[in-house]
Parts: structure tokens; C-alpha cells; sequence
């Protein structure tokens, strides 16, 4: 932190995250993408003058940011920061009592693939750092990651320059505790670098007014022929049904998915 603050300061941001419609916009902002105030508003189940009211206080408090484009407002998270405090709320609230509630078919697709901020949550992002450990491609450990010069190659295939995002001041690769699965996920530059890559290819796809996110199945041949590759990582996730869905990426080998 590069200022102490006081606990008055403290409690009125948190006072502004702890009013029901504020924190329902938030957690519909962790999807990385910007949203107008209509959209919001539906997340929020207000109306828009509410909505409006809301999304004055979360900007004044630069919890949130607007960018205009010609008529249009579109609102998202203002920095890595807010989004890791509200998945820290997140995964606080999810071990907190119980409240009885069953687990619909959109909180199912929500702990199977979803967006936190600009990176992969979920039991596909979980699948993803043990594929990539597993190969010896990264080392995950007490909140960092570090990339092994195998990984350095094997991510240069994959078409993520390494180079260009260490120019940056934020962390190359850091763990995100999953507030579903509650084990650490890829964050920071690298696990923002893999979403990217991953929509790019088309191994997975966002859904329409929700986080959770779509992938791609690939047949058995496919994913053998991909699995005798050089410098591969495989990772094979299943939903609620016992029914797997295989998600492959690997480095350039003459081997195309598209």
C-alpha cells in the first residue's frame, strides 16, 4: 500500500460495496467487460434513476470508471485493485453460513468457466494451473508464480509476448484464491494474457448478461493427436453431470484447432 488509510476511510468504501444493488453491479463488473448503466440496472434489479444514484457514488469513490463513446456511457472496474478486493468479498461470502439457497443452473456454469476481471476463474481456470505446473511450464506458490525458461518458450508459441508484459509495473504472474473451488487460480499479466489468447483462438466464448464462460469440446482424436504435440498442456474439466469437457492449448507444431 502506498498510503496508510484510516478506518473511517475504510468503512466508507466499504459502506459503499455493503449496499446490496452497489455490490450486484460490482460482482456484474468482474466480468472485465464494460457495461452500460441499463445493463446494470438488470444485474442490480433497480431502476435506472437508482442505478444512477449508485453509479455516481462508486465513481466518486473511484471504485469505478466511465468511458464515453459518442451517446454512450459504459462503466467498469477502475483498477486490478478493486476487482481483487471484491473477489477477496467473494470468497469470504461464499465460506460464510450457510443460507439454503440451491445452486441454480447459472451459478453451475459460473463455478464451471467464468471471467474474474480479466482473467479465468473456476473449475476450468483450476484444471488450467495444474496443467501448466504439470508440465513445468510455471511454479505456483504463496501468492506468485514464477515462469521457467520452458514456460518462457512454450508461452512464446502459444503467441503471448513475455517481453511486452514485463514493461508493465504490474505483477508478470500472481495466484487468485477461487472463491468457488477455493485453490489458487492464475492471475496478474499472464493470467489476463492467457484469457485473451484463449477468447482470440475461440477454445472458449463468453455468455450473454453473465460472467460464465463457454468451452470449447474437442473430440478425443483431436485432443490425442494435440497431446503428441511439443509442448502441450491439457487439462479436462466436468460439470455438474459427470460429463467432460476437454480444453487443449499448446504451442506452435503444425497442429491447427480452428
Amino acid at each position: 500500500m502506498p498510503n496508510m488509510v484510516s478506518g473511517n476511510t475504510i468503512a466508507e468504501v466499504a459502506s459503499l460495496i455493503g449496499d446490496a444493488a452497489r455490490a450486484n453491479m460490482l460482482s456484474a463488473l468482474m466480468g472485465g467487460q464494460a457495461l452500460t448503466a441499463g445493463e446494470l440496472a438488470r444485474h442490480a434489479g433497480v431502476t435506472a434513476q437508482t442505478t444512477s444514484g449508485h453509479l455516481g457514488k462508486l465513481a466518486q469513490a473511484r471504485l469505478i470508471e466511465v468511458e464515453k463513446q459518442g451517446r454512450h456511457r459504459y462503466y467498469r472496474l477502475a483498477s486490478p485493485e478493486v476487482a481483487h478486493a471484491i473477489h477477496a468479498l467473494m470468497a469470504v461470502a461464499a465460506d460464510g453460513p450457510k443460507r439454503h439457497h440451491p445452486v441454480g443452473p447459472k451459478d453451475e456454469a459460473l463455478r464451471l468457466a467464468r471471467t474474474c476481471y480479466d482473467h479465468m476463474a473456476g473449475r476450468l481456470a483450476i484444471a488450467l494451473a495444474d496443467a501448466l505446473t504439470g508440465s513445468g511450464y510455471m511454479l505456483l506458490g504463496d501468492g506468485a508464480g514464477l515462469i521457467t525458461d520452458e514456460g518462457r518458450r512454450f508461452f512464446c508459441d502459444f503467441g503471448i509476448d513475455l517481453e511486452q508484459l514485463t514493461r508493465s509495473k504490474r505483477p508478470l504472474c500472481r495466484t487468485c484464491l477461487d472463491w468457488s473451488e477455493r485453490r489458487p487460480h492464475l492471475a496478474g499479466q499472464m493470467g489476463a494474457a492467457l484469457l485473451d489468447r484463449a477468447l482470440g483462438v475461440g477454445w472458449i466464448g463468453r455468455r450473454e448478461e453473465t460472467r460464465a464462460l463457454r468451452i470449447t469440446r474437442r473430440r478425443d482424436r483431436v485432443c490425442r493427436d494435440i497431446q503428441a504435440s511439443i509442448g502441450l498442456a491439457y487439462c479436462t474439466v466436468r460439470n455438474s453431470d459427470g460429463q467432460a469437457a476437454s480444453w487443449v492449448f499448446h504451442s506452435g507444431s503444425g497442429n491447427s484447432l480452428s
